[in-house]
């Protein structure tokens, strides 16, 4: 079973988060004209990778908090888990 490092709550099971993505994709700027085909790689292309991979999840039934979890895709083994704000990104 998936135990997430919650930095509020503790160690949590997975089931009380939910999960977003990818957390290394950012939104097109929208500040030009963004092409459809930009929106479509960002809304609807995703890898599926196999290995490290940084993820958003969201403590939906504990402190309800954005997170940031590294975590190896082929074993679930989580070596990093922080809060996305403290990272510089609002949810």
């Amino acid at each position: 079973m998936l135990q997430i490092p919650c930095p509020h709550c503790g160690p949590r099971d997975y089931t009380e988060f939910t999960y977003r993505g990818d957390a290394s994709r950012s939104r097109p700027d929208t500040t030009d004209t963004v092409s459809n085909d930009d929106w479509v790689r960002y809304l609807f292309l995703r890898d599926n990778p196999s290995g490290a991979h940084v993820e958003h999840w969201y403590h939906a039934f504990g402190c309800r908090q954005w997170l940031k979890v590294a975590r190896d895709t082929t074993n679930d083994a989580i070596s990093d888990s922080v809060l996305a704000r403290s990272t510089g990104e609002q949810r």
